[in-house]
């Protein structure tokens, strides 16, 4: 059974060996879990998937929208991928605070960052090239129908700069 510290340990290997590269770090990841079990790999894709959840918020949706001046649905989607894929710290913190994101992300290329679709995909393709098969369902609830907290509007620059005031002066565009 993976508890949640080796978790955050195989993902943050994987992120210092890719030096920030989110594509490569997907690529680590899936080797890292090839070492182990079909049922571990099953225990990764839970935590990263209760994780992935856990970020469906608005305040957090706001955050990522100043961070890639915009974030459409799949954007936003891959952007909490990319999260979890920056590691423990990261994650807590942008959860307490998102705009606390200001002073926890290093350098930020939207170019590269913020995209972390493939992190998503790992544990799958571990999963598939240790057994075969496509990976099961993982037996934890689903995403909610709606993200958690109040709306924001994402077009209304002074609305962001007033609710992320740190994030909007390092990464906002107005």
């Amino acid at each position: 059974m993976m508890d949640e510290t080796e978790f955050w340990e195989i993902v943050d290997r994987a992120r210092e060996a890719a030096d920030g590269d989110p594509e490569e770090q997907a690529d680590l990841l899936v080797d890292r879990l090839l070492q182990y079990d079909p049922d571990s790999v099953l225990d990764f894709a839970r935590h990263f998937e209760a994780r992935y959840n856990r970020a469906y918020r608005w305040d957090l949706w706001g955050a990522a929208a100043v961070l890639l001046d915009g974030a459409s649905d799949d954007a936003f989607d891959y952007f909490r991928c990319w999260l979890i894929g920056q590691g423990r710290e990261v994650f807590e913190g942008a959860l307490h605070d998102p705009d606390a994101l200001a002073g926890l992300l290093g350098e930020f290329d939207e170019e590269v960052d913020g995209d972390g679709e493939e992190l998503g995909y790992a544990a799958d393709e571990a999963y598939e090239q240790l057994t075969g098969v496509e990976a099961p369902d993982l037996g934890i609830p689903a995403q909610a129908e709606e993200p958690e907290g109040t709306p924001l509007d994402f077009e209304d620059d002074s609305a962001l700069a007033a609710r992320y005031p740190r994030l909007w002066e390092r990464f906002g565009t107005g």
